[in-house]
């Protein structure tokens, strides 16, 4: 018993500590001079669901009371000197605190920044940094002065504060807070005040629903014991198509629409003045007052108020606020008025119970609030859609602001189709037009800066995609702006004005179809995988689009997975979407060696199983001197790029295991033709090409050497024998190039002279057609014993290099021919025929070897004197014109008698 004293008297010491400990954290070293201290007010909701009140301890902090909010990006607490645009955007932060999460009824203290007081702040604000939004503000005016501001009170009783402490100034009561609130669904909530002494109820309906959908709430007929909603009176609420609010007093007598008989009898739900009719009575039955309505972050709220217990006894029921009773609700879609009937109509809500309609008890006197939070809408983007289409103009104009999703805003904005400020869809390779008629003080563009209005004047940086000064016009002389977005755009620009910030909204980009981002497309090995991509002067865009489900999706660059430049998509645990490049030497996991290639704009997704990915690469690797293997991974456009695919079950970007591996591939390569836009199987040597290459081999190794050899070494023959087999085998085998030539452009359906065969090709052909030509023009050959002219010897030196050089590059482009070939087929094919090719022409170098050896011992021979039995002529002729069909001759003096002669030339002593 003695103990018991010092228990109290410990427990008492405990609760005072507990007091003490949840009391608020003020600092004893700040003052409270200021006139606002001890003031209260309610924050006004703008955006992200922002609801709370506000209570100034001191000079240095306030405390906020049941905060609820969405999270922003870069949310601080904001102070402005007033509520308008131009106040607000020139504001400044007042506390380090950041708001970057979401609230749920939270209380907490915030402290002001050192070089912050209160005279310097007249409006406080939730504020985003970087899209300059305010989420929801107080103005402190209101705390001075103790007046209701701009959102008038909706009720007596909740726009005066109870407690009347010393001090303590008229709360500022948002139409958006009331007393209590009660959690319906998931997506739906009512919240009310009591107003009993003035027979009043305000009743605020919040849901995330649709734009176009309705919310009901009210209370069932006392009597009904299993059908609820016959004879219920309910209030039915949404929002009109220009945005604004609206709430009517249904009765419910059938469990259909609102109908109106031949009889003239009225059933289903209907309004209560419906079923007045247009009668003295008509508009005294709808009982509901909208008070405010607001539709923000797809979250529509509508505040009314209704008497308790009305005059109407026919259609209104009497709310004892003092004892429990049942209540109905409902989500659904409404129907608008047309010419039958002038009411907007709800629609049956269908879907599950508790999800979109329910019932419960409900007492209204009792206090209750179980919403934990905001209400958190999936698809937050609530505007007006504008689907571009490229077939019409989107049209631009200005006005009034009205319903600017993100204020604040400037006192005029773009419109564009007569919507004010709506978000915009775009798709990636449909070119958009715009018609822009909004003034010449109004230039549009296209910015990634969510503010517009130059970002440089802010020290910002942006990208600008389309527009700029000159994209502005008025009604009389519209300028047209026509913007294709691309593979490269990101998911979401701006619309925006270069003068002035935040006049328009986003642009939603979305892939509008691989066929319309990419120039050419084409299917790869067993019809599996789609293979789109877009050549440009440097860089290749590629996208590849599996066409069943896998785990990961890949290609490669090459005959075969082995000895490949690989690309590998796949979406890793947490959701995000992967490529990385390989190569790969072998068929285990061990061979498959990560690369570091220069990918840009990379993007890989999954829809239902099916992955893509896309990718941007240079033509040629930014590798410098490296000998890294992805160095050698040059593609080639004039060049058929082998390519093959496979799929498997997983990967991932650590280490790879024979489970990585892949389920399914392609049976052979296709080559794409990257210029042509179109692809074929892998195959054998084809026809033309491969008379192409014997049609040259013909040409620069039989006949032009044979011609060349004839000139060289058949002079001693007797006539002009040498010099018509000389020209014949030229001409033969210029005509054999021009054929060769022409079947291989057919074949390849285009002349393209990047390849390096082809540059060999053209410089030798350029040559030796050149040659007909030189020898037609050649300069007279002096008479025996006359002095050679300088022009026949620069004729000779030239017709003889010239002629060489041909030859050379001749040999050069076959090659370089059978090289091409060997990228374009299987490189053992043409392994054995270069190796032919070489042996070939080592024979006969080997035989003008000998040739040139002979030559050298027959003049070695008769400088010493040896006498020996020489036939033909002591003497060149090149006087007759083989150019001409009858071979007429141009020098008849020179002619050399048609007989043999036998010379006897004495031996030297």
């Amino acid at each position: 018993m003695p103990r018991k004293p010092n228990f109290l008297r410990f427990l008492s010491v405990l609760l005072l500590l507990l007091a003490l400990c949840h009391a608020d954290p003020v600092s004893s070293d700040c003052p409270k001079t200021s006139p606002v201290v001890n003031s209260e007010s309610e924050f006004k909701m703008l955006q992200h669901q922002l609801r709370g009140s506000i209570r100034i301890i001191d000079d240095c902090s306030f405390k906020v009371s049941d905060f609820d909010m969405l999270p922003g990006s870069d949310v601080h607490w904001w102070a402005a000197a007033g509520p308008d645009f131009t106040n607000l955007t020139a504001g400044f932060v007042v506390s380090d605190q950041k708001l970057n999460e979401t609230y749920k009824s939270d209380s907490f203290i915030v402290r002001l920044k050192d070089n912050v007081t209160w005279d310097q702040i007249q409006v406080l604000a939730v504020w985003d940094l970087p899209t300059a939004s305010d989420f929801g503000h107080v103005i402190l005016g209101d705390f001075k002065n103790g007046s209701s501001g701009s959102a008038p009170s909706p009720s007596p009783s909740s726009g005066t504060n109870s407690g009347n402490e010393t001090g303590r100034v008229r709360i500022h009561t948002e139409p958006t807070m009331l007393e209590n609130c009660k959690v319906l669904s998931k997506n739906y909530r009512v919240r009310w005040t009591l107003s009993a002494e003035e027979n009043l109820i305000d009743i605020g309906l919040e849901a995330a629903t649709g734009t176009m959908n309705y919310m009901a709430f009210g209370w069932a007929n006392p009597n009904s014991t299993s059908e609820l909603m016959l004879g219920a009176d309910v209030a039915v609420a949404g929002f009109k198509e220009d945005g604004m609010a609206f709430v009517n007093d249904f009765y419910i007598t059938k469990y259909s629409e609102c109908t109106l008989y031949k009889d003239g009898e009225v059933k289903g739900v209907c309004p209560d003045t419906r079923y007045e009719g247009s009668g003295p009575n008509g508009g005294e039955v709808n009982n509901t007052k909208l008070v405010y309505g607001q539709r923000r972050d797809a979250v529509s709220f509508i505040r009314y108020q209704r008497p308790l217990v009305s005059n109407d006894k026919k259609y209104d029921l009497a709310v004892n606020y003092t004892e429990k009773m049942k209540v109905i609700w409902a989500l659904g879609p409404i129907r608008p008025p047309d010419l039958l009937q002038p009411y907007y109509l709800p629609q049956n809500h269908g879907g599950p119970k508790s999800v979109v309609f329910g019932h419960l008890v409900l007492n209204v006197s009792e206090n209750v609030n179980d919403c934990l939070g905001p209400l958190d809408a999936d698809e937050k983007e609530d505007q007006h859609l504008i689907i571009a289409d490229a077939k019409a103009p989107l049209v631009v104009t200005s006005g009034p602001a009205l319903h600017y999703p993100d204020p604040p805003n400037p006192s005029k904005v773009l419109y564009i189709n007569k919507k004010e400020a709506p978000m915009l869809r775009v798709e990636r390779g449909v070119p958009v037009k715009f018609s822009i008629q909004a003034g010449h003080d109004v230039a549009m563009y296209i910015t990634s800066d969510p503010l517009g209005g130059n970002a440089t004047l802010r020290n910002s940086t942006e990208t600008i995609y389309a527009g700029g000064p000159e994209a502005q016009g008025v009604q009389a002389k519209p300028m047209e702006l026509v913007w294709a977005p691309d593979r490269n755009t990101p998911d979401q620009v701006y619309y925006q004005s270069l003068y002035e910030q935040k006049m328009g909204w986003k642009v939603q980009v979305v892939d509008g179809g691989l066929p319309d981002m990419y120039n050419n497309s084409v299917v790869l090995d067993d019809q599996q995988v789609t293979l789109f991509w877009t050549l440009s002067e440097h860089s290749i865009s590629i996208a590849v689009r599996g066409e069943k489900k896998s785990g990961f999706l890949a290609i490669g660059f090459g005959r075969g997975m082995v000895n490949s430049y690989s690309y590998v998509g796949w979406i890793d645990n947490i959701g995000k979407g992967r490529v990385n490049t390989y190569w790969i030497d072998g068929r285990d996991a061990s061979s498959i060696h990560p690369t570091t290639e220069n990918l840009t704009y990379v993007r890989c997704k999954s829809e239902n199983g099916i992955i893509t990915f896309e990718f941007s690469r240079p033509l040629k690797p930014l590798c410098g001197k490296s000998d890294k293997p992805e160095c050698k991974n040059i593609i080639d456009p004039t060049t058929p790029l082998k390519v093959v695919w496979a799929m498997g079950t997983a990967w991932t970007d650590e280490n790879l295991s024979e489970q990585n591996m892949h389920f399914v591939t392609s049976s052979r390569p296709i080559r794409v033709l990257l210029m042509r836009g179109s692809a074929e199987a892998e195959q054998d040597l084809q026809p033309v090409l491969a008379v192409h290459g014997f049609m040259m081999f013909l040409a620069w190794g039989i006949l032009l050497p044979g011609g060349i050899l004839s000139a060289r070494y058949l002079k001693h023959v007797k006539g002009d024998g040498w010099f018509k087999l000389h020209v014949y085998l030229q001409y033969s085998g210029l005509a054999i190039i021009l054929l060769a030539v022409l079947f291989a452009v057919a074949e390849l359906r285009g002349f393209f002279v990047s390849s390096l065969h082809v540059k060999f090709g053209m410089a030798a052909l350029f040559l030796v057609c050149i040659q007909p030509v030189n020898a037609y023009v050649r300069p007279k050959r002096p008479a025996h014993g006359e002095e050679v002219s300088s022009k026949r010897i620069l004729w000779e030196y030239f017709h003889v290099i010239g002629g060489r050089c041909a030859f050379v590059l001749g040999i050069a482009a076959l090659f370089s021919g059978m090289k091409h070939l060997g990228d374009r087929y299987d490189a053992e094919n043409v392994h054995g025929l270069t190796w032919a090719l070489i042996i070939w022409f080592l024979m006969g170098a080997l035989i003008v070897l000998y040739l040139e050896y002979r030559e050298k011992q027959q003049r070695r021979d008769r400088s010493f004197g040896r006498s020996n039995w020489v036939l033909g002529n002591l003497e060149e002729d090149d006087s007759v014109d083989l150019l001409s069909p009858n071979g007429i001759h141009l020098e008849k003096d020179s002619q050399t008698s048609g007989r043999m002669e036998v010379q006897l030339e004495p031996l030297n002593r």
